[in-house]
Protein backbone atom coordinates (compact mmCIF):
# COMPACT_ATOMS: atom_id res chain seq x y z
CA UNK A 1 0.00 0.00 0.00
CA UNK A 2 1.35 3.16 -1.09
CA UNK A 3 1.12 6.55 1.78
CA UNK A 4 1.47 9.63 0.05
CA UNK A 5 1.14 13.26 2.07
CA UNK A 6 1.53 17.05 0.57
CA UNK A 7 4.44 18.65 1.54
CA UNK A 8 3.83 22.60 1.09
CA UNK A 9 5.84 25.15 0.27
CA UNK A 10 7.21 27.65 3.42
CA UNK A 11 6.90 31.54 3.00
CA UNK A 12 8.45 34.00 5.30
CA UNK A 13 6.62 37.08 5.82
CA UNK A 14 9.16 38.79 7.19
CA UNK A 15 12.71 37.67 8.66
CA UNK A 16 14.23 39.75 11.41
CA UNK A 17 18.00 38.79 12.13
CA UNK A 18 17.85 39.40 16.14
CA UNK A 19 21.05 37.90 17.03
CA UNK A 20 23.73 35.39 16.53
CA UNK A 21 24.72 32.61 18.96
CA UNK A 22 28.03 31.67 20.08
CA UNK A 23 28.46 28.39 17.64
CA UNK A 24 27.72 31.31 14.75
CA UNK A 25 23.74 30.55 14.08
CA UNK A 26 21.71 33.55 13.59
CA UNK A 27 18.98 34.06 15.82
CA UNK A 28 15.68 34.73 14.16
CA UNK A 29 12.28 36.33 14.15
CA UNK A 30 10.10 35.08 11.58
CA UNK A 31 6.03 34.28 10.39
CA UNK A 32 5.90 31.63 8.50
CA UNK A 33 2.59 30.78 6.38
CA UNK A 34 1.80 27.96 3.69
CA UNK A 35 0.93 28.13 0.44
CA UNK A 36 -1.57 25.12 -0.97
CA UNK A 37 1.44 24.60 -3.65
CA UNK A 38 4.24 21.86 -3.00
CA UNK A 39 5.84 18.47 -3.47
CA UNK A 40 4.28 15.11 -3.12
CA UNK A 41 5.72 12.02 -0.72
CA UNK A 42 5.17 9.22 -0.74
CA UNK A 43 5.80 5.74 1.12
CA UNK A 44 5.35 2.01 -0.11
CA UNK A 45 7.05 -1.39 1.23
CA UNK A 46 10.52 -2.22 -0.12
CA UNK A 47 13.26 -4.70 0.65
CA UNK A 48 16.09 -1.50 1.42
CA UNK A 49 16.04 2.11 1.81
CA UNK A 50 14.99 3.70 -1.75
CA UNK A 51 14.29 6.99 -2.86
CA UNK A 52 12.50 7.44 -6.80
CA UNK A 53 12.32 11.29 -8.25
CA UNK A 54 9.77 13.03 -10.65
CA UNK A 55 8.32 16.15 -11.31
CA UNK A 56 9.71 19.61 -12.46
CA UNK A 57 12.23 19.27 -10.31
CA UNK A 58 13.18 15.57 -9.28
CA UNK A 59 16.37 15.90 -11.65
CA UNK A 60 18.35 18.61 -9.67
CA UNK A 61 18.11 16.63 -6.54
CA UNK A 62 19.40 13.11 -8.77
CA UNK A 63 23.16 14.39 -8.21
CA UNK A 64 22.65 14.83 -4.58
CA UNK A 65 24.63 11.92 -2.56
CA UNK A 66 21.95 11.67 0.20
CA UNK A 67 18.48 13.51 0.00
CA UNK A 68 17.07 14.48 3.17
CA UNK A 69 14.62 12.00 3.26
CA UNK A 70 17.09 9.37 2.99
CA UNK A 71 18.19 11.18 6.05
CA UNK A 72 15.31 11.58 8.07
CA UNK A 73 14.42 8.10 7.15
CA UNK A 74 17.99 6.87 8.93
CA UNK A 75 16.94 9.37 11.72
CA UNK A 76 13.65 7.62 12.59
CA UNK A 77 14.80 4.16 11.93
CA UNK A 78 18.36 3.27 10.52
CA UNK A 79 17.39 -0.19 9.92
CA UNK A 80 14.19 1.18 8.13
CA UNK A 81 13.07 -0.37 5.05
CA UNK A 82 10.85 1.45 2.66
CA UNK A 83 10.31 2.80 -1.15
CA UNK A 84 10.39 6.39 -0.60
CA UNK A 85 9.09 8.58 -3.92
CA UNK A 86 9.08 12.33 -4.05
CA UNK A 87 7.83 14.15 -7.16
CA UNK A 88 9.62 17.26 -6.74
CA UNK A 89 7.28 20.67 -7.98
CA UNK A 90 8.91 23.46 -5.80
CA UNK A 91 12.37 24.46 -6.94
CA UNK A 92 15.27 23.69 -5.37
CA UNK A 93 17.48 25.59 -2.79
CA UNK A 94 14.49 28.81 -3.44
CA UNK A 95 14.19 29.75 0.11
CA UNK A 96 10.40 28.21 0.83
CA UNK A 97 11.32 25.21 2.67
CA UNK A 98 10.93 22.34 -0.06
CA UNK A 99 13.65 20.54 0.95
CA UNK A 100 12.73 20.59 5.43
CA UNK A 101 8.89 20.25 4.18
CA UNK A 102 9.79 16.69 2.38
CA UNK A 103 11.77 15.79 5.05
CA UNK A 104 8.74 16.32 7.78
CA UNK A 105 6.65 15.03 5.24
CA UNK A 106 8.47 11.74 5.05
CA UNK A 107 9.21 11.69 9.33
CA UNK A 108 5.15 11.93 9.43
CA UNK A 109 4.70 9.15 6.98
CA UNK A 110 7.37 6.53 8.23
CA UNK A 111 6.31 7.26 11.44
CA UNK A 112 3.13 5.75 10.72
CA UNK A 113 4.27 3.45 8.52
CA UNK A 114 6.93 1.76 11.09
CA UNK A 115 3.91 2.28 13.31
CA UNK A 116 6.87 4.84 15.62
CA UNK A 117 5.09 6.61 18.36
CA UNK A 118 8.12 8.79 19.34
CA UNK A 119 7.64 12.80 19.41
CA UNK A 120 9.08 13.91 16.32
CA UNK A 121 10.02 17.37 16.80
CA UNK A 122 13.78 15.83 18.18
CA UNK A 123 14.39 14.42 15.37
CA UNK A 124 13.11 17.17 13.18
CA UNK A 125 15.60 19.88 14.21
CA UNK A 126 18.71 17.70 13.89
CA UNK A 127 17.61 17.49 10.27
CA UNK A 128 17.37 21.55 9.89
CA UNK A 129 16.21 24.06 11.52
CA UNK A 130 13.44 24.63 9.21
CA UNK A 131 11.62 21.01 9.65
CA UNK A 132 9.97 21.40 12.96
CA UNK A 133 7.85 24.19 11.64
CA UNK A 134 6.77 21.83 8.51
CA UNK A 135 5.58 19.19 10.77
CA UNK A 136 2.31 20.74 10.97
CA UNK A 137 2.72 23.57 7.78
CA UNK A 138 0.16 25.67 10.13
CA UNK A 139 0.89 29.28 10.10
CA UNK A 140 3.57 30.15 13.03
CA UNK A 141 5.75 32.42 14.63
CA UNK A 142 9.51 31.57 14.55
CA UNK A 143 12.19 32.06 16.81
CA UNK A 144 15.17 31.15 18.22
CA UNK A 145 17.34 29.75 14.82
CA UNK A 146 14.03 28.39 14.17
CA UNK A 147 12.84 26.14 15.95
CA UNK A 148 10.88 27.72 18.98
CA UNK A 149 7.70 27.89 17.35
CA UNK A 150 4.31 29.81 18.73
CA UNK A 151 1.23 30.77 16.99
CA UNK A 152 0.78 32.91 14.63
CA UNK A 153 -1.80 35.69 14.85
CA UNK A 154 -4.79 34.96 13.42
CA UNK A 155 -5.00 35.78 9.74
CA UNK A 156 -7.94 37.00 7.19
CA UNK A 157 -7.97 35.37 3.77
CA UNK A 158 -5.33 36.71 1.33
CA UNK A 159 -3.87 35.10 -1.84
CA UNK A 160 -0.37 35.04 -2.41
CA UNK A 161 1.77 34.84 -6.04
CA UNK A 162 5.19 32.79 -5.72
CA UNK A 163 7.84 33.47 -8.04
CA UNK A 164 11.15 31.75 -8.25
CA UNK A 165 13.92 33.28 -11.45
CA UNK A 166 15.57 29.98 -11.72
CA UNK A 167 18.66 31.05 -9.86
CA UNK A 168 19.67 28.83 -6.15
CA UNK A 169 21.22 30.55 -3.52
CA UNK A 170 22.74 28.92 -0.95
CA UNK A 171 21.77 30.37 2.30
CA UNK A 172 25.31 30.34 4.32
CA UNK A 173 26.55 32.82 1.39
CA UNK A 174 23.61 35.07 1.82
CA UNK A 175 24.14 35.01 5.94
CA UNK A 176 27.75 35.68 4.97
CA UNK A 177 27.16 38.26 2.72
CA UNK A 178 24.59 40.39 5.55
CA UNK A 179 25.92 43.65 6.36
CA UNK A 180 24.53 45.97 9.24
CA UNK A 181 23.82 44.95 13.22
CA UNK A 182 20.47 42.79 14.22
CA UNK A 183 16.74 43.86 13.58
CA UNK A 184 14.54 43.14 17.25
CA UNK A 185 11.74 41.11 16.66
CA UNK A 186 8.62 42.07 15.25
CA UNK A 187 5.39 43.85 16.80
CA UNK A 188 2.38 41.97 15.36
CA UNK A 189 -1.45 42.48 16.27
CA UNK A 190 -3.16 39.44 17.28
CA UNK A 191 -5.11 39.61 14.54
CA UNK A 192 -5.81 41.00 10.95
CA UNK A 193 -9.36 42.15 9.72
CA UNK A 194 -7.89 41.98 6.25
CA UNK A 195 -5.35 41.30 3.92
CA UNK A 196 -4.73 45.04 3.71
CA UNK A 197 -4.26 45.45 6.83
CA UNK A 198 -1.76 42.39 7.23
CA UNK A 199 0.05 43.49 4.66
CA UNK A 200 0.36 47.69 5.85
CA UNK A 201 1.90 45.59 8.85
CA UNK A 202 4.41 43.39 7.71
CA UNK A 203 5.30 46.36 5.26
CA UNK A 204 6.99 47.44 8.54
CA UNK A 205 8.65 44.46 9.20
CA UNK A 206 11.67 43.69 6.94
CA UNK A 207 13.75 40.49 5.59
CA UNK A 208 17.25 41.01 6.42
CA UNK A 209 18.44 38.52 3.90
CA UNK A 210 16.75 40.45 1.15
CA UNK A 211 19.70 43.05 -0.09
CA UNK A 212 22.19 40.98 0.69
CA UNK A 213 20.69 37.91 -1.72
CA UNK A 214 19.80 40.59 -4.82
CA UNK A 215 23.96 41.41 -4.13
CA UNK A 216 24.37 37.92 -5.05
CA UNK A 217 21.57 37.29 -8.09
CA UNK A 218 20.85 40.66 -9.05
CA UNK A 219 17.62 39.14 -10.77
CA UNK A 220 15.68 38.66 -7.62
CA UNK A 221 15.19 42.95 -8.01
CA UNK A 222 13.86 42.37 -11.21
CA UNK A 223 10.73 40.12 -9.48
CA UNK A 224 10.18 42.16 -6.54
CA UNK A 225 9.86 44.69 -9.11
CA UNK A 226 7.74 42.70 -11.29
CA UNK A 227 5.11 41.49 -8.70
CA UNK A 228 5.12 44.75 -7.06
CA UNK A 229 3.94 45.98 -10.68
CA UNK A 230 1.08 43.43 -10.58
CA UNK A 231 -2.55 44.69 -10.40
CA UNK A 232 -3.78 44.43 -6.93
CA UNK A 233 -0.41 43.57 -5.25
CA UNK A 234 -0.51 44.85 -1.50
CA UNK A 235 3.11 43.74 -0.66
CA UNK A 236 6.43 41.96 -2.76
CA UNK A 237 9.08 40.34 -0.31
CA UNK A 238 11.82 37.43 -0.49
CA UNK A 239 10.87 34.96 1.66
CA UNK A 240 13.62 32.93 3.49
CA UNK A 241 17.16 33.47 2.41
CA UNK A 242 15.54 33.60 -1.32
CA UNK A 243 15.60 33.67 -4.58
CA UNK A 244 12.14 32.70 -4.62
CA UNK A 245 9.60 35.76 -3.58
CA UNK A 246 6.12 36.52 -3.25
CA UNK A 247 3.62 39.16 -3.26
CA UNK A 248 0.18 39.70 -1.19
CA UNK A 249 -3.30 39.89 -2.62
CA UNK A 250 -6.68 40.59 -1.48
CA UNK A 251 -8.27 37.23 -2.45
CA UNK A 252 -6.81 33.68 -3.64
CA UNK A 253 -8.49 34.31 -6.82
CA UNK A 254 -6.85 37.39 -7.53
CA UNK A 255 -3.49 36.25 -6.51
CA UNK A 256 -4.40 33.02 -9.01
CA UNK A 257 -5.17 35.43 -11.86
CA UNK A 258 -2.60 37.82 -10.94
CA UNK A 259 0.11 35.12 -11.50
CA UNK A 260 -0.69 34.99 -15.29
CA UNK A 261 0.94 38.28 -16.01
CA UNK A 262 4.16 36.91 -15.13
CA UNK A 263 5.28 35.36 -17.97
CA UNK A 264 9.47 35.56 -18.06
CA UNK A 265 11.18 32.71 -19.61
CA UNK A 266 12.24 30.36 -17.14
CA UNK A 267 10.92 31.79 -14.25
CA UNK A 268 8.60 29.50 -11.87
CA UNK A 269 5.30 31.00 -10.89
CA UNK A 270 2.09 30.14 -9.07
CA UNK A 271 -0.68 32.28 -7.74
CA UNK A 272 -3.44 30.91 -4.86
CA UNK A 273 -4.30 30.75 -1.23
CA UNK A 274 -3.04 29.08 1.79
CA UNK A 275 -2.81 24.95 2.05
CA UNK A 276 -4.97 23.42 4.34
CA UNK A 277 -3.31 20.84 7.12
CA UNK A 278 -6.36 18.87 6.62
CA UNK A 279 -5.74 17.73 3.52
CA UNK A 280 -2.09 16.50 4.00
CA UNK A 281 -2.77 13.02 3.17
CA UNK A 282 -3.71 12.17 -0.30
Amino acid sequence: MMLRRFAPAKVNLFLHVTGKRADGYHLLDSLAVFPAVGDVVGVAPGEALTLSLSGRFGGVLRAEPDNLLLRAARALRPDGHAALSLEKNLPVASGIGGGSADAAAALRLLARYWGIKAPLEEIALGLGADVPVCLDSKPARMGGIGEVLSPAPALPQFGMVLVNPGVAVPTPAVFRARRGGFTPPAELADRWADAAGMAADLARCTNDLQAAAIGIEPVIGEVLNALAELPGALLARMSGSGATCFALFATPAQAAAAAGGINQPGWWCWGGGLYDPALADI
